[in-house]
């Protein structure tokens, strides 16, 4: 059965791995969150570019225009 996990590793100073080790410090707990936080950091900039791609496609056709092309699309299905 495989697992859910893999591990990662990174080389650091033996002096913050003592300090860390005296602080109680999870170090896996504390790696696994800065990568959560840094992928969603990243997801959140794609998804503001496409959104000002889209919102830059939007931008050439009025409100009217949209919302006629939007009708028709559902007529259709």
């Amino acid at each position: 059965m495989k697992s859910n996990y893999v591990t990662v590793s990174a080389k650091i100073k033996r002096e913050l791995w003592v300090r860390l080790k005296k602080q109680n410090i999870k170090i896996s707990k504390v790696i696994r969150k800065a990568l959560e936080e840094e992928l969603r950091k990243k997801e959140e900039e794609e998804l503001k570019k496409k959104l000002e791609k889209t919102g830059a496609i939007l931008s050439i056709h009025s409100d009217d225009e949209i919302v006629e092309l939007i009708r028709k699309s559902r007529d259709e299905r």
